[in-house]
């Protein structure tokens, strides 16, 4: 390989490694145009492929690489993707085995037989042996550990998979999936609140802002904070009408009306610590992540719009109920009834939305 070609492989494996896969492809198809016998440039285009999901043309580069040279071995690495993918396991097999004969002290040789491997369903306990080698000859690799990580879930192994997200986010603490799975596990244990769901996930994605799974995990945190405040304009009302004896018991002598001023200002003073403690003291305490989260929420989603309509909505006729000096009981059991029945209507309807 001359300088020149060198110098464009070596461009196009940088630009790889900064997912402008268009541009890497480009200079490695000039350079395939100055010497198509280029099987370095081959494999690298094939890893151009594998990195936008084009596993036909992956199959196609590592035809041509080979052809070239039968023991390259990144070719084979690359291939037994690409024929993982296109489901032909056979051939998958085969290609990560030629490899790792070629090259046994390769990690990366022992985490494509892993992969192919677990095309096979008998063979899962292989496919994790393999992936444990290739943590054996990779121990800093977040590859290797991301092959463990796979092979335990097929085979049941929570051990493993704890470990190979641990091991990765202590070599790569940015590293994306480890981000998201070591998240997902903290959101998911038992006793987590959604503020605390929230958090983890905005932590999370203040090392990884570019994962859709980091931000629909906080999404639905926050959604279920936003949920929670509805109940707070629930015991808004209720206050208001135990108060004003809304619904007297039969044989009973309700309290005269209107109210004196004193009961009126207790009903809202309550109302007031009711959201005090639950809105107030509960998002002061987030941290920026979240609280730009909820607002991002409010303007993208409309059933985070409608929680917090139900909920103004429900508290604004508690406030009425309390606060106007009524004469008779009828206008604040419709207020009543118009601030809880959609309340809680909307409670039993968006529940499926929270999951």
């Amino acid at each position: 390989m001359t300088a020149a070609g060198q110098d464009l492989t070596e461009r196009a494996s940088a630009l790889l490694s900064l997912d402008r896969v268009d541009e890497a492809k480009a200079l490695l198809a000039k350079r395939l145009a100055q010497d198509p016998e280029d099987a370095h440039a081959w494999a690298k285009l094939a890893r151009c492929h594998l990195r936008v999901k084009e596993y036909d043309k992956v199959i196609e580069a590592t035809g041509a690489a080979l052809t070239i040279d039968p023991e390259y071995v990144d070719a084979l690495i690359v291939r037994t993707y690409g024929m993982r993918r296109t489901t032909r396991p056979d051939e998958s097999l085969a290609a990560a085995q030629e490899a790792v004969r070629l090259a046994p002290h390769m990690w990366q040789a022992y985490v494509a037989l892993s992969e192919a491997l677990e095309a096979w369903q008998p063979r899962w306990p292989e496919a994790l042996t393999a992936a444990q080698e290739a943590v054996r000859l990779g121990p800093e690799e977040t590859g290797a550990y991301y092959a463990l990580w796979k092979a335990a879930l097929c085979n049941g192994r929570s051990d493993l998979v704890e470990l190979g997200v641990r091991e990765t986010l202590r070599i790569d603490p940015t590293d994306a999936w480890a981000l998201r799975e070591h998240a997902d596990r903290q959101a998911a244990a038992p006793g987590v609140k959604p503020k605390q769901r929230a958090e983890v996930y905005a932590s999370a994605l203040a090392a990884d802002p570019g994962s859709a799974g980091l931000r629909l995990g906080l999404d639905r945190a926050v959604f279920q904070m936003l949920r929670r405040t509805r109940w707070l304009a629930v015991l808004s009302l209720l206050i208001a009408g135990v108060t004003i004896d809304l619904f007297p018991s039969d044989g009973e002598t309700p309290d005269p009306l209107p109210l004196p001023l004193g009961r009126q200002l207790y009903a809202l003073a309550w109302i007031g610590v009711v959201w005090a403690f639950g809105t107030w003291w509960r998002y002061r305490k987030l941290r920026a992540g979240v609280q730009l989260s909820v607002r991002s929420l409010l303007q993208r989603m409309f059933w985070a719009r409608l929680v917090l309509v139900q909920a103004v909505l429900g508290t604004l006729c508690a406030v009425a109920i309390a606060a106007v000096p009524w004469t008779d009981r009828g206008v604040p059991q419709v207020l009543f009834w118009v601030g809880l029945v959609p309340t809680l209507l909307t409670i039993w309807f968006d529940r499926p939305r929270t999951g």
